[in-house]
């Protein structure tokens, strides 16, 4: 079991008060067509963008060529990609069902309740989180949020990272969930069954975990299960893409900065690491960027020398919406990507699914955040009749 870290009285007050001035949320909240009309712009590619699909194969041709012509084929082509990544990166063990939820703290912060839980995430390991549950009654959507550790998406971080706390103040339950940093390796990562014996990419367990995180928020009482999201920045992104890709069952999701596609000239986009999609026994390569004397090893030499490269785990997400917040990692450039599943969409017979925003730097900001929550506010609040 991870142990987190843990705050003083006199911390936690202080960081509560910071993360409440962070931003003012209820200045977001509108009708669905005022919302839409703030993020509609960010479902259109920039003109010079446009219809413009890179060097990316298309998800719409089957791996033998064959073209996807209609909704019968993509559901074959769809369970093609998925069995495809699965079998490369290694087979989940099996979900979780019926968890076990323990608390172990109930704390009354502001207007919300916050309980600190401890569940399996996987079918050998437990892990600790924080449930932030707002006032009011009946079933609500919910938004699972993945970083490094737990405290920061509640408010004990760094600025602007508090994504927990500030849709939990809009209200949606949400559940926060992290890595450990007492973690020896420092890699934050799930190794299955064990780090010197991983017989699943660590990325891809990460996502697992998040299925498990999934089916404990979809059963609690205050929930509605089919209006479930999930957002992270950063590794957290990663994560976050990964688990909406991989399950289904996420109603939408954000994905903050990640580096969307593979991409080796950016240190920070580093899927080859072992503790992404580069496992390889330890001792491991020397971290940092692929070179002639330190070159990738594991699977992902094999996804690059395949073809692959992250636009088609994208498209599993269609016709389920999804905004890409960019930062430096992900620039407007990536639209070149992000119109593959806008054409998968398409022949779907459904628009404004794939949206980005773009920021120059990698940290998020008000602005950036706030759109974040927007899309989550549209494709989520009004029982999700925009998803369906």
């Amino acid at each position: 079991m991870h142990v987190y870290l843990r705050f003083t009285f006199l911390n936690l007050a202080f960081l509560i008060t910071l993360s409440s001035c962070e931003t003012k949320p209820g200045n977001i909240i509108s009708s669905p067509d005022e919302t839409w009309t703030k993020i509609s712009p960010f479902f259109s590619p920039p003109s010079k963008f446009e219809n413009n699909f890179g060097h990316y194969r298309s998800p719409l041709l089957f791996y033998d060529g064959t073209p996807v012509e209609n909704d019968d084929d993509w559901k074959k082509r769809r369970k093609e990609i998925l069995d495809r990544w699965h079998g490369l990166m290694g087979e989940w063990p099996a979900l979780i069902k019926n968890q076990e939820v323990k608390v172990l703290e109930t704390l009354q912060r502001e207007d919300f309740i916050q309980k600190r839980i401890q569940f399996m995430w996987t079918p050998l390991e437990q892990t600790e989180g924080y449930m932030l549950i707002p006032e009011g009654e009946g079933k609500r959507p919910a938004v699972v949020v993945v970083y490094y550790e737990p405290e920061t998406a509640i408010g004990l971080g760094k600025p602007h990272r508090d994504f927990a706390y500030q849709l939990t103040k809009l209200g949606f339950v949400t559940l926060s969930i992290g890595t450990s940093q007492a973690t020896k390796d420092k890699t934050y990562a799930l190794y299955y069954p064990d780090l010197e014996n991983a017989q699943v990419q660590p990325l891809s367990m990460l996502a697992c975990a998040a299925a498990n995180a999934w089916r404990v928020l979809a059963d609690q009482p205050e929930v509605d299960s089919a209006r479930i999201g999930i957002t992270g920045h950063s590794f957290g992104g990663k994560w976050a893409m990964f688990a909406s890709c991989l399950f289904d069952r996420y109603a939408c999701a954000t994905w903050s900065d990640p580096g969307i596609v593979f991409d080796e000239s950016r240190p920070d986009i580093n899927y080859w690491e072992p503790w992404y999609l580069g496992y390889h026994p330890p001792p491991w390569r020397p971290r940092g960027i692929i070179t002639e004397d330190n070159p990738a090893r594991g699977l992902y030499p094999e996804l690059i020398a395949g073809g692959y490269d992250l636009h088609e785990l994208h498209a599993l997400m269609a016709p389920r919406p999804f905004l890409v917040s960019g930062g430096s990692e992900d620039p407007p450039t990536r639209w070149t990507a992000l119109n593959h599943t806008i054409a998968v969409n398409n022949l779907l017979g459904y628009e404004n699914r794939v949206a980005m925003t773009n920021r120059a730097a990698h940290t998020p900001n008000t602005e950036s955040n706030e759109r974040m929550y927007m899309f989550f506010e549209y494709f989520l609040k009004e029982g999700g009749e925009y998803i369906k």
